[in-house]
């Protein structure tokens, strides 16, 4: 049966992360790098927070896409403690209808 690693090393295999923007003292958790030992290394394609929508890009970085209803670039930035790159066609997250 295989692990997380098989997953994140498979090049066939597109990885998703879904988490918190900030922890509960309004840090950023999406960083520039990481002191904890990793299962994988650049292999996230996307970033889903609860603030936004990053596309990850192998040489561009991270591309913001997609930010919520009542936030703005200027707000991602501030929440976020890493550099990103802005799409020029940024819209506004999708709200999936029950």
């Amino acid at each position: 049966m295989g692990g997380a690693m098989d997953l994140v090393s498979s090049h066939k295999t597109k990885v998703i992360v879904t988490m918190e923007h900030q922890d509960k003292k309004g840090n950023s958790k999406i960083v520039n790098s990481c002191d904890l030992p990793l299962t994988g290394k650049n292999c996230v394609d996307m970033i889903i927070t609860d603030k936004c929508v990053f596309d990850v890009d192998s040489q561009k970085g991270l591309i913001l896409t997609e930010i919520v209803e009542n936030e703005d670039a200027a707000s991602i930035v501030g929440a976020t403690n890493c550099e990103f790159v802005v799409a020029p066609d940024v819209k506004v997250m999708g709200q999936i209808q029950t």
